[in-house]
């Protein structure tokens, strides 16, 4: 892993309007993301923990511009997305793509699978036709697949191999940088462990970038080299994964190891009592720290100013007032 930044996210928000039931015109506002920050460092695997509704793949379509921001900065190798026409987006495309969650949803059923795989290299002009079709074939190989079954429609395949599909499809421009949103919860467990095992491999042989979204905290505790963990749109702490997992420090992130199935004796005990409540909503998201209504630490602070996501020691940042020792 090196310590170039691919990815840099500065204070990005993505706020939707939404219309109440009868209304004609836009009545709320939902934060999904709410002002983040952090960077994605070249050859890492950033593991991005949460639970659902918390913002983390809408942070990740915006992160790749698949949505509009409504502020904010994302920087690839220094250069604003943002800022770009669509058709310099287009030339970005080739450099970042995304694996999705259903593996059947997000592919045609009307297309065969090396239709699917190759369209960007058509949409692209990439190659000749028996390029692109040799270079199809050398996809489905590299993801487990055989390539007799290129002509085979998305139906015919098992869960696992329509997501094999999907990875290929997302490799085939060569990107330097792929965001996984939830890319094995839709899977049987032993099939997520093989899509991971792949991901590790492909990662090993082509020197990707991995920004991997999950809510399953095994998951991403697996794959990832650093985590981020969100509650409500905002980053609550980020860690590398050994120091997160061995010294995590937000009252949430205790929360979320709690309910993982692999916990400590002393972590079991400790957390009896987190997680107290309903998540609130991020239409109307609580005052002060968002999670202090289910936070057993909770002071007075907490009600009325969110904390700052602060270094608390190298690498490792936490936004609590209690852990900040500033209360």
């Amino acid at each position: 892993m090196s310590n170039d930044k691919i990815i840099e996210v500065k204070d990005l928000k993505k706020h939707f309007r939404i219309k109440s039931e009868g209304a004609t015109e836009s009545t709320s506002l939902l934060k999904a993301v709410d002002g983040i920050t952090f960077d994605v460092l070249e050859g890492e695997i950033l593991g991005v923990v949460g639970e659902s509704g918390c913002g983390k793949s809408t942070m990740g379509k915006t992160v790749l511009r698949l949505y509009d921001k409504t502020e904010g900065e994302v920087l690839y190798r220094g250069e604003d997305l943002f800022a770009k026409s669509e058709v310099q987006m287009k030339e970005m495309t080739r450099k970042m793509q995304m694996i999705f969650q259903d593996p059947y949803s997000s592919l045609n059923p009307r297309k065969k699978v090396a239709k699917i795989i190759g369209q960007s290299l058509d949409i692209h002009k990439i190659g000749t036709s028996a390029e692109r079709l040799d270079r199809v074939k050398y996809l489905m190989e590299e993801v487990g697949l055989n390539p007799k079954f290129r002509s085979r429609y998305p139906h015919q395949f098992s869960g696992g191999q329509r997501q094999r599909i999907g990875i290929a499809r997302s490799l085939a421009l060569q990107p330097e940088f792929i965001v996984c949103d939830e890319a094995v919860s839709a899977l049987d467990v032993s099939v997520q462990a093989q899509i991971l095992n792949l991901l590790l491999d492909l990662q090993e042989r082509h020197s990707f970038t991995y920004m991997f979204i999950a809510h399953d905290l095994g998951v991403v505790e697996f794959i990832s080299t650093r985590i981020l963990v969100m509650y409500l749109g905002r980053i609550v702490e980020i860690a590398t994964k050994e120091e997160l997992v061995n010294r995590h420090v937000h009252p949430y992130t205790k929360a979320l190891f709690i309910a993982s199935p692999v916990v400590s004796p002393r972590d079991r005990k400790e957390g009896k009592h987190l997680f107290q409540g309903d998540v609130p909503s991020p239409i109307n998201p609580p005052s002060g720290c968002h999670f202090h209504p289910r936070c057993p630490y909770a002071v007075e602070k907490c009600k009325h100013a969110y904390p700052p996501l602060k270094e608390i020691s190298p690498g490792h940042s936490a936004a609590c007032w209690v852990v900040q020792n500033d209360i």
